[in-house]
């Protein structure tokens, strides 16, 4: 219900109210910086491995930065701590979207793989630019990667019809055995890899509406090439009516979501194969997506 309120809201006033909670946000920091109650990256990598994060598998991260506290040298850090928490050869997965609005409202004249800055946070743009080995060329849902598979799961993005196919990094990561970290952030704002298993389904046959029936397209640059690049996008009516956190119960109880603290803020690992196998057994079973979490 207080997903699909939400979406009632106009934009200006979400926009607003979301550079509301930042300013407070930034000066509750202050008072920790001020006060030497910080966290380094030593301290973030052993709350990782206590919190149960596999340093063999491949490890998605989405994350809020100020959740977790005044964190010493900043998203840097942060990153520094994820690395220390994986071995050297486990790749790191962060989203790096343009996008903060509805894809159907996207308005990027073009994207540039190389260039256009991700707005998924701070954590996310500092790993693109200082960190990543690849980056995908999807226009919608592109990844960065970092690691020895960061090339593999960054190739062919941008030829699957829609951001989540079997050419994605999301698709693979499920695959590929990987787990997902969602720190200071849940699945309804960051729980794009259920998407990907919408599309292990079948968005043709998915029993909803997911995707407006006209696929846009996109340029996407990279290096010295442009391409145009053909994309489904998300229905903004099915959009409204997400209950993602709905599925968290349900993944807890089949043994796939651990709940963890990292700094402040509190987290969740998901182990994404897992996640994959027992939402597609609910939905054939019973109906459940993250429209109807209780089946139908």
């Amino acid at each position: 219900m207080k997903d699909i309120l939400r979406s009632l809201v106009p934009s200006t006033i979400l926009e607003w109210n979301r550079a509301r909670k930042k300013q407070l946000r930034r000066i509750a920091l202050d008072k920790k910086r001020n006060k030497g109650d910080t966290w380094t990256a030593e301290k973030l990598t052993q709350q990782l491995l206590d919190g149960g994060v596999d340093p063999t598998r491949d490890l998605l991260v989405h994350s809020s930065l100020s959740a977790i506290g005044y964190v010493e040298g900043g998203p840097s850090t942060v990153v520094h701590a994820l690395l220390g928490s994986i071995d050297a050869d486990t790749t790191l997965l962060m989203p790096s979207s343009p996008v903060v609005t509805l894809q159907a409202e996207h308005g990027l004249e073009e994207f540039d793989v190389a260039q256009t800055p991700s707005r998924m946070g701070a954590i996310t743009e500092v790993f693109r630019t200082e960190f990543a080995h690849a980056r995908s060329a999807h226009p919608l849902e592109p990844v960065a990667a970092y690691g020895p598979k960061a090339i593999d799961y960054c190739t062919g993005h941008h030829t699957d019809a829609t951001p989540y196919g079997v050419h994605s990094p999301w698709r693979k990561h499920m695959e590929w055995n990987g787990q997902i970290l969602y720190i200071g952030t849940t699945l309804i704002n960051s729980g794009t890899s259920l998407h990907a298993v919408e599309d292990a389904i079948g968005w043709k046959t998915f029993k909803f509406p997911i995707y407006l029936p006209k696929s846009r397209t996109f340029k996407v640059t990279s290096g010295q090439r442009t391409v145009e690049v053909v994309s489904k996008v998300h229905n903004p009516e099915m959009s409204a009516k997400r209950e993602c956190d709905g599925l968290i119960p349900l993944l807890e109880k089949e043994g796939a979501l651990r709940h963890l603290q990292i700094g402040e803020a509190k987290a969740l690992l998901v182990d994404a194969a897992q996640m994959k196998s027992i939402l597609l057994k609910a939905y054939t079973s019973n109906g459940v997506t993250m429209y109807t979490t209780s089946g139908s």
